[in-house]
C-alpha cells in the first residue's frame, strides 16, 4: 500500500495547481502512475473545476479522481483559507477507490448541500463523508468521480485494499445534565426539567452572559440523548441540534428541529478546549486494539471547526499528526459531516469525521 499527500497554492484560479498538488504526493509515494486519487478545491475553481480535475488525472496518470469543492482544504503539511488552492491523496500499490461496494463496508460520500436527500442519505450503507461548500454557504458547489463532475451533485465510493476504521468528535462542553422536555410548540422548547426554556439555559451561563441580548446562541446546542440514559453524554451517545434564537417573550429556546415532549434534553456550549479534547480521545478510541499504524486518513471537519474556531490554528489536524507522525492525511472544511451512529447515516454540524485507512 503506497499513499501521500500534496498541497498547492497560489494567486490565481490555475489548474496546474491540481497537477502541482499531485506530482508532490506522487513523488512522495514513489508511484508512477496512482490507481486514485482524492482532490479537494477550494471554492475559487466551483465555477468550473473540470480542467483542474483533468490536470490532476493527467498528472496522476488515472482517471479515478474524486472529491469537491470546499471553503478550505488541508494536508498534515498545513492548510490554505481564502487563496485558490488544491490538495491532493495518491493511493497506489494495492489500496483504491472503487464504486460503492458492499453494504456492510462503510462508504465514502461526497455531497453538495443542495443534493442532499435525507432518503438516500439514511439508506444503507453505512456513509461517512462530507457536504461540499464556500464560506457563503450559498455555492456554488461541484463534486466529482471518475475525473467527471457528477451532475446529481454526489457519490458514493468503497475503499478497496485497506481495512478503514471511522469515528467522529462533536466536540461539545456539556453544560447540563439531561432534564425532561416537557412542552413543545413546533420548533420552540417551553418548558424544560420543569422550568421556562430560557430559565433553564441561562441558569448554566456565567451572569455577563444571561441577558438576552447578551447570550451567545452561536455557541449553544441543544442535546438529546440515545441509548440507555446512563452516562449518555459522557459516552456521547446523544445528537446536537443548534440554538437559533432565544424568545424573552415566552421564555422559549428556539432549536433547528422539531422535539417531542417527554424527550431528555441537555445544553451544551461549542468550546475550543472541548473539541480539542473530544479530538484527542477519539484518536485515542481509533487505535485501540489494532496493530501497527494506519497508512492513511481521510478527515471531514466543519467549517465552523477549523483555524478560526481555534483561534488560528487548526487543533484537529494538528493533534492527528502530533499522533500519528508522518501519516499521509487529507481534508477540507464542509458544509456538513456525514457520519453512521444511533443505527442511521446522519447529518452532523460542528464536528469531525475522520477515517484512518490500515493495512487490509
Amino acid at each position: 500500500m503506497k499513499a501521500a499527500t500534496g498541497l498547492a497554492q497560489g494567486r490565481h484560479t490555475d489548474p496546474g495547481l491540481a497537477a502541482q498538488a499531485v506530482r508532490m504526493a506522487m513523488e512522495t509515494a514513489g508511484l508512477d502512475i496512482a490507481q486514485s486519487v482524492v482532490l479537494y478545491l477550494s471554492s475559487d475553481f466551483a465555477h468550473d473545476p473540470q480542467a483542474a480535475i483533468a490536470a490532476a488525472a493527467r498528472a496522476a496518470r488515472c482517471t479515478q479522481v474524486v472529491g469537491c469543492t470546499a471553503a478550505g482544504v488541508f494536508t498534515e503539511a498545513d492548510w490554505v483559507l481564502d487563496a485558490p488552492s488544491a490538495a491532493a491523496l495518491v493511493l497506489g500499490d494495492g489500496v483504491s477507490l472503487v464504486p460503492r461496494q458492499a453494504d456492510s463496508d462503510p462508504v465514502l460520500t461526497y455531497s453538495a448541500p443542495n443534493a442532499l436527500d435525507l432518503a438516500w442519505l439514511q439508506n444503507c450503507p453505512p456513509r461517512f463523508g462530507g457536504v461540499s461548500g464556500d464560506a457563503t454557504g450559498q455555492g456554488p458547489f461541484s463534486v466529482w468521480r471518475n475525473g467527471r463532475i457528477q451532475p446529481d451533485g454526489r457519490c458514493e465510493l468503497s475503499v478497496r485494499g485497506a481495512k478503514l476504521r471511522v469515528d467522529f468528535n462533536q466536540g461539545i462542553h456539556p453544560l447540563s445534565q439531561p432534564a425532561r422536555l416537557n412542552r413543545v410548540a413546533g420548533l420552540d422548547v417551553q418548558t424544560l426539567g420543569g422550568m421556562t426554556a430560557l430559565a433553564s439555559l441561562a441558569r448554566e451561563l456565567p451572569l455577563s452572559a444571561r441577558a438576552p441580548g447578551r447570550i451567545p446562541t452561536h455557541l449553544l446546542m441543544a442535546g438529546v440523548p440515545y441509548g440507555a440514559p446512563e452516562n449518555a453524554v459522557a459516552e456521547g451517545r446523544f445528537h446536537l441540534l443548534p440554538v437559533v434564537a432565544v424568545n424573552s417573550d415566552d421564555q422559549s429556546v428556539t432549536i433547528a428541529s422539531q422535539l417531542e415532549p417527554g424527550l431528555d434534553m441537555f445544553w451544551a456550549l461549542r468550546k475550543p478546549k472541548a473539541a480539542a479534547d473530544g479530538m484527542a480521545a477519539m484518536l485515542t478510541r481509533m487505535n485501540s486494539g489494532i496493530a501497527g499504524s494506519p497508512s492513511f486518513g481521510l478527515m471531514f471537519p466543519c467549517m465552523g471547526r477549523g483555524p478560526m474556531f481555534y483561534g488560528g490554528e487548526d487543533r484537529d489536524q494538528t493533534l492527528l499528526a502530533e499522533r500519528f507522525p508522518g501519516l499521509p492525511f487529507i481534508g477540507f472544511y464542509g458544509n456538513g459531516e456525514i457520519a453512521h451512529f444511533d443505527g442511521t447515516n446522519r447529518l452532523l454540524q460542528y464536528s469531525t469525521v475522520l477515517a484512518l485507512g490500515y493495512p487490509a
